[in-house]
């Protein structure tokens, strides 16, 4: 009898175990979040938003000083192209969630522009405007190129085709009255764009990220660049054609020994689907915009600290996700 008791006392421990394993793994939540390459802005802040709204079980809960995240979950930034492949990650559901540019993300939602003929993706729904991302175009200074008309002829990386350096290069080269024959164009990521650069292999290349740019402050410290200001009536006439893109100015202390220059400036958001659940995008928006939250994006990246509540929903032109909504809502941002 004792043995049999035994036996089962172990029994019961051992299914005991195993059921806490077993609610464990139901309460664990996985939520992926689409960024970029290594070498900009996008992977390096996806990473700090995806530490700040995870609380994955067994971790401290936030009143007794842990994460404030959603508990439960376990949010990962994966690297991308870009802007055009994270959309196509959320539509293919590869990924729960990205970053865009606010104009890619209206023309996938429209079925416009670097979308057209594509049926819209009504499905497109935003969490938060994040900061303004600025159009780079960095160049060699012996490349003898003072501005976007000198391109032509030169060796331009327009970054990745899947990207939205990509598109946003190739409406910089049409407002100029060119195109990818009139360079030799190069599609390399802003990291093998800064070695090219090094290896005098490239003379220029466009990247579109906040500033200040991973792959741009190390390339500045071994290389002799500068930037070429993206303005005048050529610049204007893009702004007055797309209703995303504003002038804004890098300014001087952005890269070592370059001074400030306009260029034009297109806004970063969180873009998910309308097939996520709302109570999730809830809780994920609400720890977004908790105190935590806030000392994680001041220290984590330098862009970080324009991440705010009062700017979340700057330049959206997408409708917002229910649980995003709810919250704004409940926030007096929206009515």
């Amino acid at each position: 009898m004792r043995k049999f008791v035994k036996n089962l006392a172990k029994g019961l421990f051992v299914g005991s175990l195993f059921f806490s394993s077993a609610v464990l793994a139901q309460e664990m939540k996985f939520f992926s979040i689409g960024t970029g390459g290594t070498g900009a802005t996008y992977y390096p802040l996806g990473g700090t938003i995806a530490n700040a709204i995870s609380n994955p079980p067994g971790s401290r809960q936030c009143a007794d000083g842990g994460s404030c995240g959603v508990p439960g979950l376990v949010a990962m930034a994966q690297s991308s192209r870009g802007s055009v492949d994270n959309i196509d990650g959320i539509k293919s559901s590869l990924f729960h969630s990205g970053f865009s540019q606010s104009d890619v993300a209206y023309w996938a939602y429209t079925g416009t522009g670097k979308f057209e003929g594509q049926s819209p993706a009504n499905e497109l729904r935003a969490i938060a405007a994040l900061y303004l991302e600025h159009i780079q175009l960095v160049v060699r200074k012996g490349a003898n190129i003072k501005s976007v008309a000198d391109l032509k002829g030169k060796r331009v990386s327009l970054d990745e085709r899947g990207s939205g350096s990509y598109v946003n290069a190739l409406q910089i080269l049409n407002a100029y009255g060119m195109g990818e024959k009139d360079i030799e164009a190069q599609f390399l990521k802003s990291a093998p764009a800064s070695d090219a650069i090094i290896s005098n292999n490239l003379d220029a290349f466009f990247v579109t990220a906040g500033y200040p740019t991973n792959a741009v402050i190390e390339l500045a410290s071994r290389a002799d660049i500068t930037l070429v200001p993206i303005d005048g009536p050529n610049a204007q006439k893009i702004v007055d054609s797309y209703g995303f893109y504003s002038i804004d100015e890098i300014p001087a202390l952005a890269y070592k020994n370059i001074g400030p220059i306009n260029t034009l400036a297109v806004g970063a958001q969180w873009i998910t689907s309308a097939k996520v659940d709302e109570q999730l995008v809830y809780d994920i928006t609400k720890a977004l915009w908790n105190k935590k939250s806030r000392r994680l994006l001041d220290v984590g990246h330098s862009k970080g600290t324009e991440v705010t509540l009062s700017s979340a929903l700057s330049g959206i032109a997408i409708p917002f996700h229910p649980g995003a909504k709810r919250f704004y809502k409940e926030m007096k941002l929206l009515k």
